[in-house]
């Protein structure tokens, strides 16, 4: 019987979804019209990591028609207004919250469902990994749906980068002899106990990726903008819900 003077659980940050919120937008999604192709919740919170750790700014605009289509094809004009207003703000607050709390506490609580002990893995590709890298994999191939969308991370001449990027692939089926000698190589030197170290792993990962793109992600322009400067007075682009001059402005 559960302890009923034990307090309730804390309540969301501010901005952030509550797990009804996340039920309700994994439900929006799901209801996007064919022949789209939309992310599902799960994905959805590793691709938009995928997009905030980019070394380039990107823009609403471009990111978002590849959370309603894989392919980022454009929603049908006659599609329900209130439907795609009220996913499209969804997803604008787990953006700006994932934002928020990466650029201030190098932290965030990623959105894994541990799969059920007697499920069975629909591809043949996923019934190779293990339990761990099974809850894992939803979210690791939203962030490389980011990544694939938008190449310039992976296109970074560091090593630390291609290292970290190695961390969160182990969790996807390797393709090749050469990545399946990678996650053996990071299974026997970097091995994970259980999901708990595993998710842990993945947040310090993304963690570094968002430090290690930092610098170049809010480098100050040299070359004529198509958008007006951001004012020090003006919230910062980063999504903090700072003005920029008390964050990257600083």
């Amino acid at each position: 019987m559960a302890d009923m003077t034990s307090k309730p659980p804390a309540p969301p940050p501010a901005h952030d979804l509550s797990d009804a919120e996340f039920a309700e937008l994994d439900e929006l999604l799901a209801a996007t019209p064919e022949p789209l192709e939309p992310l599902d919740a799960v994905m959805l919170d590793g691709y938009l990591c995928g997009v905030i750790v980019q070394p380039v700014l990107l823009e609403r605009a471009t990111w978002l028609p590849h959370v309603f289509d894989f392919e980022a094809r454009p929603l049908p004009e006659d599609v329900d207004a209130g439907w795609r207003e009220r996913t499209t703000a969804l997803v604008m607050r787990r953006h700006a919250a994932l934002n928020r709390v990466l650029a201030e506490d190098r932290w965030f609580d990623p959105l894994v469902l541990e799969p059920e002990a007697d499920s069975v893995p629909e591809a043949d590709e996923a019934a190779a990994l293990g339990p761990i890298s099974r809850a894992l994999m939803p979210w690791v191939a939203g962030f490389q749906h980011a990544v694939a969308a938008f190449p310039d991370l992976e296109e970074m001449p560091d090593d630390a980068v291609m290292a970290a990027l190695a961390r969160l692939y182990r969790h996807l089926p390797a393709e090749t002899d050469q990545e399946r000698e990678l996650v053996e190589m990071l299974d026997r030197e970097q091995p994970l106990a259980d999901l708990d170290e595993a998710i842990e792993e993945l947040v310090a990962t993304v963690a570094d990726l968002y430090d290690l793109t930092s610098e170049l992600r809010y480098k100050v322009e040299t070359v004529r903008r198509d958008s007006p400067k951001v004012g020090r007075n003006d919230p910062c682009p980063c999504g903090s819900g700072k003005k920029f001059k008390q964050c990257h402005g600083g």
